[in-house]
């Protein structure tokens, strides 16, 4: 099989007519020495080779699935995807905490599939792309966040130089489908705290014993508490700074802490769009 037929570790992931802006973005913050999961990319064209049901497309995803050697996560890798113009982001669908082998192939059929969504072709027509969506998938370790959540290096609300910055707990897509308020804290570039404000966070995403995720409640002490110590919001400045010297700002960042350590999940540029829908 040629490279753009094969799984793609993301560290070498260069191509973004074949893995997709989001497979490359982390393959460039992983060469970077950025605190990036591990995993591969699968290119379009395998993408549509599974999604048909090759058998050989299929036993590719499942060997390098199994060099991973844990649970992984699974997201769309759209060619165009997270340009300085546009963001695909919550147009295709995300699967968590997948552990099996037909979870794997099943989940990266719901990728593809999401792709070629009503609403995913729906925007491209608002940006003007009028070819056929292409869509890489990335895979990569899944971590079990304690606290998660999303970063802007500059404040999309108005443009002010400071960090601005939500978390809740558990997983993101607490935040991202709108089942929380979460915490909102503003600093200035030094790490300095300029406001901090507790959001209602009263449920949780977490992994699943047996796969994906639930939702839980949370624990009525920490509804109300801020789940960002001064030590995370140290971590997370310094990750801004970094994301800014190797990539141009402003940058829409999301992260994850499991127990002291801080993973970065994407990076990619602040969006117009983005921006005109803060």
């Amino acid at each position: 099989m040629t490279p753009m037929n094969s799984p793609i570790n993301l560290v070498e992931a260069l191509d973004e007519a074949t893995c997709g802006g989001k497979a490359v973005q982390l393959g460039a913050a992983i060469r970077a020495s950025l605190p990036v999961p591990p995993g591969f990319v699968l290119p379009a064209s395998l993408v549509n080779a599974i999604a048909a049901q090759d058998s050989t497309a299929i036993d590719l995803a499942l060997q390098a699935f199994a060099q991973l050697e844990s649970a992984v996560a699974v997201r769309s890798s759209a060619v165009g995807e997270d340009s300085s113009q546009a963001s695909f982001a919550g147009q295709h669908l995300t699967c968590l905490n997948i552990r099996s082998q037909t979870g794997l192939v099943e989940a990266v059929k719901q990728v593809w599939r999401s792709g070629q969504s009503a609403a995913a072709q729906a925007y491209r027509q608002r940006l003007g792309i009028t070819q056929a969506p292409e869509v890489a998938v990335v895979v990569q370790q899944f971590i079990p966040a304690v606290q998660s959540g999303v970063l802007f290096t500059r404040n999309p609300m108005n443009g002010n130089d400071e960090r601005v910055i939500e978390a809740s707990w558990g997983l993101g897509e607490a935040i991202v489908s709108g089942l929380v308020t979460p915490d909102r804290y503003r600093l200035d570039r030094q790490g300095q705290v300029l406001e901090q404000t507790a959001g209602m966070k009263d449920i949780a995403i977490q992994p699943s014993a047996e796969g994906q995720t639930h939702e839980v409640a949370v624990a009525a002490d920490q509804v109300r508490a801020l789940c960002l110590e001064e030590w995370h919001l140290e971590q997370l400045n310094h990750l801004a700074a970094q994301c800014e010297q190797h990539f141009p700002p402003p940058l829409d960042i999301e992260w994850c802490f499991a127990g002291s350590t801080l993973y970065l999940l994407q990076c990619r540029a602040v969006t117009r769009i983005s921006i005109s829908l803060a």
